[in-house]
């Protein structure tokens, strides 16, 4: 991930407040001749996968500058208002944001910068700091035009690198030159990428004397500067190959293919059967296959042995709700989450990754595909196929057959109810399974009577026990209507004819549960639960977000009744697991860490430790097709496990401590990759010893 602009695009986007029009611009007060020739006006385009959802808008006279930020993707998005000044070095000396998250949460940050002392308030708190040379401000809710501001400072630098408040450190690494085009006009610019607060660079573009801001580029999200928009493509692109060098350059320098048979000796298997551990064992791997499991102390000439300590040893764990990317494969694989299933992503861009990883290019888990189709209106994502009528719609489920590499199609929010049984019915012909959102004003039950055969989010399925029905749920009310949960009465005939819909009919549910954790519980200033055990060990930036609440909650009463949708949340779905609907464990969130926090929450539903590791392992290698090769440890499976020191069935959080991880026979040793995140390390290597015993 990162920085949170960039995550914007899934769940976590910060932004600003829209822009005064020209109009305007041309009505303001007349300046100063002074002062006219210093104020300009620069706007920049926001894109995603080569759509415009939004502008930045930028005024700066002199050292006094102000940014507009606004967007609106997914029938959500932020509103960000940013003032800056800067002293003669371009160092900040004043700093204020406001406005609203994606999710609603009001923002009022503010830094200063005076005769050495620094202090600041953010969503986490305040803080102070005395300043003894040149120190960067990281705002937490900032513009993407914080990166002009950084980069000013740092590219004047001798080593391109300076201190950071509240904590850390930034740099910049020069990447790149590339040639950008509007009409007759050619630019020259440099890419940069920005190290520091957050697990990942963050890509951006400056003109070849540095001075002016050109935009920021990712895989799928783009801010240029206006005019510039038909290089999107290529930004992109480019984007992408910075992102696979990186991992590339990891994986040559982390990933360790063995050049003779492996053993992991002195460890207790999880059987997904018996949900239960082996006697103590050691376990047998040739090239990319479990070839063996003896003896704890067992030997053969020739191996390498990697001594396990009287850890456990858990087959791969599944993220059955992911929208994979290259950021996040690595960082899955590490976390012991070895398969995944895409619900929805751009299909070149994702083809490509899978292509990458099954040659050993990159790291990452096996992907599962789904094929994503939307409807169009104003408030549609803009990812997969986008349709106007029922014959596109039928048209793209078609497609999504022809393709051969879909497990399903996953049908979303502006998607017109009425569409779906046609759509239904041909997936089905064809072999394609069905999930998806409850499209706008229709609800749940219609969906399930229409054929779906899973149900997405939890709150997809509850919301039609609250809402009216002419409210619309392709704006950010699917999220904020959760508060009126708490009301409702989970034995009343309308949530039981839900309930005994999705058992007639088989209906299984990906309810996300940590996502609504997030949504519901976060609170400004509060770690919040699901990252509490292993915070301290991220980058700043992802602790201060840690600590920034996701909804907007102004009033006790709010705090009060979205703590009691996530009791609700909860409830209802122990009811759904009583009546022996099947519940998958997935995030929507990015996996790897998520995944164990997804995983644990399931306790509180009623699920035993065992369950809920079956559940993760072979169960979703079964349903997703593949528990011939994967799911469980035994000998003919690829060797896809990992090994923790500890005892999951007695402490679940014991799977987050992972030691080793094997992916295809390849090994990766987390405890040696982390710090290129800017993560220290949860446990050390296990101790490997080759054939020549060294």
């Amino acid at each position: 991930m990162t920085y949170r602009w960039l995550a914007a695009m899934g769940l976590l986007a910060l932004g600003a407040c829209s822009n005064p029009s020209g109009d305007e611009a041309a009505n303001a007060p007349a300046e100063s001749s002074s002062e006219a020739a210093e104020a300009s006006q620069t706007v920049y385009t926001i894109m995603t996968s080569g759509t415009k959802i939004g502008d930045m808008v930028v005024d700066r006279t002199g050292n006094e500058i102000t940014v507009d930020y606004e967007y609106r993707n997914n029938g959500r998005g932020p509103t960000m208002a940013e003032e800056i000044t800067l002293d003669e070095d371009g160092i900040p000396v004043a700093w204020t944001v406001t406005g609203n998250t994606t999710f609603g949460n009001a923002v009022e940050e503010s830094f200063s910068l005076e005769d050495g002392a620094a202090s600041w308030t953010d969503s986490t708190g305040s803080g102070e700091a005395d300043v003894t040379g040149p120190s960067m401000y990281i705002a937490q809710s900032g513009t993407p035009y914080a990166l002009a501001i950084y980069a000013g400072a740092l590219l004047a630098d001798d080593d391109r690198s300076m201190p950071a408040l509240p904590a850390g450190s930034l740099s910049l690494d020069e990447l790149d030159r590339v040639q950008l085009t509007a009409g007759e006009e050619t630019v020259d610019a440099m890419v940069y990428g920005l190290i520091g607060p957050e697990l990942d660079p963050t890509y951006f573009l400056m003109d070849a004397s540095g001075e002016d801001y050109l935009g920021i580029i990712s895989p799928e999200f783009l801010i240029i500067r206006e005019g510039f928009e038909g290089n999107d493509e290529m930004l992109r692109e480019r984007a992408v190959q910075y992102s696979t060098e990186r991992f590339e350059e990891l994986q040559a320098e982390y990933a360790k293919n063995f050049d003779a048979p492996v053993r992991i000796t002195n460890v207790r298997i999880y059987d997904p059967a018996r949900m239960a551990l082996s006697e103590p064992s050691s376990v047998l791997v040739e090239d990319d296959r479990i070839t063996a499991i003896e003896a704890a102390d067992a030997s053969g000439d020739g191996e390498y042995v990697i001594d396990g300590n009287g850890g456990t040893l858990i087959a791969g764990l599944s993220d059955m709700h992911g929208h994979m990317g290259q950021n996040s494969a690595l960082l899955n694989v590490l976390a012991g989450v070895t398969f995944v299933r895409d619900m929805g992503n751009d299909n070149d861009v994702l083809g490509e990754l899978i292509d990458k990883i099954e040659n050993g290019t990159l790291a990452g888990p096996r992907i599962v595909r789904s094929s994503f189709i939307e409807g169009k209106s104003p408030y549609n994502s803009n990812n997969g196929i986008i349709v106007t009528n029922q014959e596109e719609a039928n048209d793209a489920v078609r497609t999504s057959c022809e393709a051969g590499h879909f497990f399903m199609i996953k049908i979303y929010n502006s998607m017109k109810g009425e569409w779906v049984p046609e759509m239904v019915d041909i997936a089905h012909e064809c072999g394609l399974k069905v999930a998806g959102h409850v499209p706008a004003f229709s609800r749940a039950n219609a969906m399930i009577e229409a054929g779906y055969d899973e149900l997405t989010h939890i709150n997809q399925v509850m919301l039609g026990w609250v809402l009216e029905a002419d409210e619309d749920t392709r704006t950010l009310l699917r999220l904020t209507a959760l508060s009126r949960l708490p009301d409702v009465n989970l034995d009343s005939p309308q949530v039981q004819e839900t309930i005994d819909l999705m058992v007639e009919n088989d209906v299984s549910i990906d309810p996300t549960l940590a996502i609504h954790e997030a949504l519901l519980l976060s609170r400004n200033g509060e770690t919040r639960a699901g990252v509490a055990d292993y915070i301290d060990h991220m980058p700043v930036g992802v602790q201060r977000g840690a600590k920034q609440a996701w909804s907007k909650i102004e009033t006790p009463e709010e705090d009060a009744a979205y703590a009691g949708a996530f009791d609700k949340i909860v409830e209802t779905l122990s009811m759904m697991r009583e009546a022996g609907i099947t519940i998958w464990f997935g995030t929507d969130m990015g996996g790897a860490f998520n995944q164990h926090r997804e995983m644990e929450l399931y306790q509180d539903v009623g699920f035993t430790p065992g369950e809920i590791l079956t559940r993760s392992t072979q169960e979703a290698a079964d349903y997703l097709g593949m528990g011939d090769e994967i799911g469980s440890i035994e000998a003919g499976k690829k060797a896809d496990f990992f090994l923790v020191p500890g005892n999951p069935l007695e402490d679940l959080a014991a799977i987050k401590t992972v030691q080793l991880v094997m992916k295809d026979g390849t090994a990766y040793f987390p405890s040696e990759i982390y710090p290129a995140f800017g993560i220290e390390p949860f446990v050390d290597a296990p101790e490997v010893m080759s054939p020549t015993g060294e």
